[in-house]
């Protein structure tokens, strides 16, 4: 899977794919309905583009079509993990991290884990 990528509203299909599949389009229409009010149509477009992407699998063996991902959370976020940093090319590693840590109100189990990987990156060295 290189150079995955996908948009804010791909995510939004793939964590409820990733809670709970095979799902159909109406599940996912109805699951999202307060937060989107995507219709019908707006998700069928976006589950093609997954297909496309290979981040899902359509089994049309029944009347419904039922989606599934092909892909998991952990590869998903990896990728667009390099994504990300390949799009800001920076050199203080340290900014990305801090600003992380100061902008998104970290847990202090999740500060604690970051503490972990970090001192395995040290080791793995």
């Amino acid at each position: 899977m290189d150079k995955l990528s996908l948009s804010d509203g791909e995510w939004k299909l793939m964590n409820l794919l990733w809670e709970e599949s095979p799902l159909t389009i109406g599940d996912m229409v109805e699951a999202l309905r307060d937060d989107t009010g995507w219709t019908k149509a707006t998700v069928n477009i976006m589950l093609g583009r997954l297909s496309d992407k290979g981040a899902v699998s359509i089994d049309s063996s029944q009347r419904a079509k039922r989606f599934t991902p092909l892909i998991s959370r952990e590869d998903a976020v990896r990728q667009e993990a390099k994504n990300t940093l390949n799009r800001i090319k920076t050199r203080g590693f340290g900014l990305l991290v801090s600003t992380m840590a100061r902008d998104c109100d970290l847990t202090d189990g999740e500060i604690d884990e970051l503490y972990r990987i970090l001192r395995e990156g040290r080791r793995g060295k």
